[in-house]
């Protein structure tokens, strides 16, 4: 039952794929041939009918043995002369391309005008064509205009596409290049935050100045690891989110109180590193650390339909007591890391959770939501 399912799919999907390079190819050779065919019915008064078969015939013929060339050359090509310009837009350097393309002419147009003769039950042989110089001059010039027209034509599509996966790679490297100037802006952030805590709470308490110190050595260790990578499983985000929130409740202790909600069906799923961690800063520094009997900060992992939803919930003193100005460095971070990575496909939402809920009430609910693939 499965196979009898998957079946059709292939079947339709092949096809479509075929047919969409059918017209590219054909969009050349078409209209040049209905060109060429009222060209001759004009000019020799013959029937316009017969004269489009046998333009549609030497038009396909040129066409295919052109783009035969084009392949078979531009496969050699690298061998004999890497990382030239020409191998770069994987078009063969004229040199090689121009003598191929006046074989295509002649060898289509004779390969052409056969198979004509084949489709129209004319008996016509090479040797009639011979017999009237000026007409297979004047064919054979139309059929070389024609070689060269589909050979520029191929030319030039090749240098769009390569200029445009050019423009694609520069703009992923640029992307890149941003992402990890953010993410070393983070991390600095982070870590000041840290080192200064510990150097109050070493003259204050060592012992616990100590297992704040044990803690930021494993949460650096894990930051390494993943900034090594674009992106890491949600379970190693919460685990980040884990070690960070761990620190901090060495330090706030029990005006600190934690709860991560990852299910188990989420854990595998990618997601960029350090997107959750300044949203949970944040929360820390921002909301929980003014208010002297501190709160609880929530983060959560749901699936809605193709989405995967991250929040990031506290009970602090809400969007009032952030810092001034429309975004501070964490929330600013978010977004355009978000920009970067998925454009308009995921999105980012910073709301007032004073509403008196009954799941404590005020503080600030972050939401971010991005596209499962």
């Amino acid at each position: 039952m499965v196979m009898a399912d998957v079946r059709p799919q292939r079947i339709m999907r092949y096809p479509a794929k075929e047919l969409a390079w059918l017209f590219r190819q054909l969009r050349i050779s078409v209209p040049v041939a209905f060109g060429s065919a009222a060209f001759f019915a004009v000019m020799f008064r013959e029937p316009f009918g017969m004269n489009l078969v046998y333009a549609l015939c030497i038009a396909l013929m040129i066409q295919a043995l052109v783009k035969l060339g084009h392949y078979g050359l531009t496969r050699w090509l690298p061998d004999a002369s890497p990382g030239t310009p020409a191998t770069q837009r994987r078009w063969p350097d004229w040199k090689w391309m121009f003598p191929w393309i006046v074989i295509s002419g002649v060898a289509g147009y004779f390969g052409g005008h056969a198979i004509a003769n084949v489709l129209t039950g004319s008996h016509g042989t090479p040797s009639d064509l011979l017999r009237n110089p000026r007409t297979l001059l004047l064919s054979m010039t139309v059929a070389l205009v024609l070689a060269l027209c589909i050979s520029y034509f191929h030319y030039a599509r090749g240098r769009m596409a390569a200029a445009d996966a050019r423009a694609q790679a520069a703009m992923r490297s640029a992307a890149e290049n941003q992402l990890r100037l953010l993410e070393s802006q983070l991390e600095p952030h982070m870590l000041f935050n840290t080192l200064g805590n510990l150097r109050v709470m070493i003259g204050q308490d060592p012992q616990r100045a100590q297992e704040m110190l044990n803690q930021v050595i494993s949460f650096l260790r894990a930051t390494l690891q993943a900034s090594r990578s674009g992106s890491h499983p949600l379970s190693c985000e919460f685990d980040r989110i884990a070690d960070y929130l761990a620190l901090m409740q060495v330090r706030m202790g029990a005006r600190l109180q934690v709860e991560l909600d990852l299910p188990a069906g989420l854990a595998n799923l990618p997601v960029p590193p350090l997107l959750l961690q300044p949203l949970v800063e944040n929360a820390i520094k921002h909301g929980l650390e003014p208010i002297v009997a501190g709160g609880w900060i929530k983060v959560t992992a749901r699936r809605e339909g193709g989405t995967l939803m991250l929040t990031v919930r506290d009970t602090g003193a809400g969007l009032s007591e952030l810092l001034p100005g429309p975004d501070c460095f964490g929330t600013s971070q978010v977004r355009e890391r978000l920009a970067q990575l998925y454009g308009k496909a995921a999105s980012f939402q910073l709301l007032d959770a004073g509403d008196g809920s009954s799941d404590g009430g005020g503080g600030t609910l972050a939401i971010v939501r991005l596209p499962l693939f």
